[in-house]
Order: structure tokens, then C-alpha cells, then sequence
């Protein structure tokens, strides 16, 4: 068995059916290999996100290593709190950690230009009117315009209406764009989240740490 697996790596040096019969079983194995790699990714993909969401978790809870081990963590983020995230979309984006752990999913689903699009909105409002004109045309540039790198999904008509409010900006001009994303994300990434790995994993985590 070890003098076959030692000759084995010479053949592809050797002509005729030797090389023929050597590219056609490598061949094979490649394409095996690259079945077998592709079944493994699949698989391990919840388990990615999962990973993802216990490096968050690191960063809100200092003493978490596997799973939530510390008491203290409750302080922070609760079980009842991550109950009522499902509550509605509005308690979800009310806490900052609602906004953290929905956009870690909206990023797993390449959509997190929505959430993003969303908080800006919300910053906006707070902007002192003095400053109006230039946050509203770096929001308009980065998330409304034809071309944004990050481009919302909005009807013609709402891009093209808040492309004309921006020249003359209030605290409103962006109120239609956001409520069409809200919409967007209440009826259509909301309800996945709710049944997603990482809504499902942190609030079990966190309700077996409560019975400690």
C-alpha cells in the first residue's frame, strides 16, 4: 500500500495510457473534492453566521466564551428583550443591540443597505439645520441616487420626488424613501429574522443562561 501511494504522484511523468488513466482519476477527484467541499460549505453556513453572532456577542458581553456563561450579561441583553423583538419591527430597531444583531442578518442576506439607509434617516432628523443640506445630499449620493454604491430598492416616482426635496432639505425630505425601506423590511426581512439561525440561537442562549 505505502510503494503504491509513493509511485502514484510520478505518473502524470509517464506517457501513454498511464497519463491518460492519471488525468482522468484526478480528474474525478477534483470534481468529488469539489462536490464534497461544496456540501461541507452548505452545511457549515449556519454555523458561520452563528460564529458571527457570538463574535457580537464578545463585544457587548466581555465575559462570553462559549455560549453566555456570566450573570452580568442580563445588564446588558436580555432574554425578555430578545422575546420582544418579535414582537414588531418597531422594538426590534428601538435598542441598539436590536439594530447590531438585525443588520448582522441583513448582511447575511446582502441587504444591509436597508438598515443602513434606515438609522441614517433617523440621524438625520437630529441634524441641526445649518448642516441639513450637505447630510442630505451625502445620504441621497450614497443611498437614493441611480448610481449609490449602496442603492435602495424605491419605486421611480419616490427616488425622483426626494431628488427634488434635497434641493431644498428639511428634516422630512427623506420621510417617503424611509417608510417605503421600512415596509420593505417589515414585510419581507423581518419575518426570515425571526426564523433565522441568529434571532433563534441568541434568544436560546440567552433564556438556558436565565435558568442558571
Amino acid at each position: 500500500m505505502q510503494a503504491a501511494a509513493i509511485s502514484t504522484p510520478r505518473l502524470d511523468r509517464m506517457p501513454g495510457m498511464f497519463f491518460s488513466a492519471h488525468s482522468a482519476h484526478s480528474k474525478e477527484l477534483k470534481e468529488t473534492g469539489h462536490s464534497l467541499l461544496d456540501d461541507k460549505t452548505q452545511k457549515k453556513r449556519p454555523k458561520t453566521f452563528g460564529m458571527d453572532m457570538k463574535a457580537y456577542l464578545r463585544s457587548v458581553i466581555p465575559h462570553l466564551e462559549s455560549g453566555i456563561k456570566s450573570s452580568k450579561c442580563k445588564d446588558i441583553l436580555s432574554a425578555d428583550e430578545v422575546m420582544q423583538w418579535s414582537q414588531s419591527l418597531e422594538k426590534l430597531l428601538a435598542t441598539q443591540a436590536g439594530q447590531d444583531v438585525f443588520g448582522n442578518f441583513l448582511k447575511s442576506e446582502f441587504s444591509e443597505e436597508n438598515i443602513e439607509f434606515w438609522l441614517a434617516c433617523e440621524d438625520y432628523k437630529k441634524t441641526e439645520s445649518d448642516h441639513l443640506h450637505c447630510k442630505a445630499e451625502k445620504i441621497y449620493k450614497a443611498f437614493v441616487h441611480s448610481d449609490a454604491a449602496k442603492q435602495i430598492n424605491i419605486d421611480f416616482r419616490t427616488r425622483e420626488s426626494t431628488a427634488k426635496r434635497i434641493k431644498a432639505p428639511t428634516h422630512t425630505c427623506f420621510d417617503e424613501a424611509q417608510k417605503v425601506i421600512y415596509t420593505l423590511m417589515e414585510k419581507d426581512s423581518y419575518p426570515r429574522f425571526l426564523k433565522s439561525d441568529i434571532y433563534l440561537n441568541l434568544l436560546n442562549e440567552l433564556q438556558a443562561n436565565s435558568l442558571k
